[in-house]
């Protein structure tokens, strides 16, 4: 018996050789999506390295999502072409309303209008992959992926959030990273009214100084003018003390945080040792026979 036979041969009215045949065909189908994929992968990679593309990884990864479901939308269709009954299945994907109008149907209602968010992410550009930002609904951390669905950010307890892009472009957003990433930390303490101010800045101002994560943002006409590199000034006159507040800059929104929160105890330390109160609210309780 030659192969043509063994093909040929029939098991419960099925051809032995049709499977086989579909397998091999599924399996080209296959492998040739895999090889565009890796293609796609490598031109895209090399556009974002070229010094002269506008193409920055946040856009080269969106775009190469969406030319990759576009692949994959036609390997699936051409299986499906292969399999008997499922013909006009795959000509109404390719054929009758297109690829795009196949992706749409797919990504019908919510999930559409998170694709088109995705893009006016990419393209307006309010932000990009690596910067920090907040939102308004209080989602704070670094962007690390726009997908055609979310926008994923890890906030600074290494815990992942995925935001609709739709959600993404309604929110006002704090980006601390776009233009300039240096940021300048409030801190604000609050004194008694006994206390010499002129002191308590000095102090407070020599405290700040001395942290190793402070930057001087002045300019070059600032020094010259003599303007302080740390300014504090007097904010509010409260019912039993005076807030002061500093203005401290870092690097990074990172390092403005960890900052502030060094200030925050060690100036409260050296107030101690300096004898400058810091007073709190207190109660008498009286007890009435």
């Amino acid at each position: 018996m030659d192969i043509e036979q063994i093909l040929d041969y029939k098991i419960l009215g099925i051809r032995a050789g049709d499977p086989l045949i579909f397998a091999l065909k599924v399996f080209l189908i296959v492998i040739l999506a895999r090889i565009v994929l890796t293609i796609i992968s490598k031109v895209f990679r090399k556009a974002e390295r070229n010094p002269r593309s506008v193409m920055d990884m946040t856009t080269r990864k969106y775009f190469e999502r969406i030319v990759k479901f576009i692949i994959y939308i036609i390997a699936i269709t051409s299986i499906l072409y292969l399999i008997p009954g499922m013909e006009k299945v795959g000509s109404s994907i390719l054929t009758s309303a297109g690829i795009m109008a196949a992706a749409i149907g797919l990504a019908a209602q919510d999930a559409l209008s998170n694709f088109i968010g995705g893009l006016f992410i990419v393209i307006s550009k309010p932000f990009r992959v690596g910067d920090y930002i907040a939102l308004n609904t209080g989602v704070a951390g670094t962007v690390t992926e726009i997908t055609l669905r979310h926008t994923v950010i890890v906030n600074t307890e290494n815990r992942t959030i995925l935001v609709p892009n739709s959600a993404i472009n309604s929110s006002t957003i704090t980006n601390s990273t776009v233009l300039d990433s240096r940021t300048c930390a409030f801190v604000e303490i609050g004194v008694s009214y006994n206390e010499n101010l002129d002191h308590v800045i000095e102090v407070m101002r020599d405290e700040v100084m001395r942290h190793p994560m402070l930057i001087d943002p002045r300019t070059e006409a600032d020094v010259e003018a003599g303007v302080p590199q740390v300014k504090i000034k007097v904010i509010s006159l409260n019912d039993s003390s005076i807030t002061l507040r500093a203005w401290a800059w870092a690097a990074t929104s990172a390092n403005a945080f960890n900052m502030k929160c060094d200030l925050l105890k060690s100036v409260k330390e050296r107030f101690d040792r300096e004898g400058i109160e810091i007073p709190y609210p207190y109660f008498n309780q009286v007890l009435v026979k």
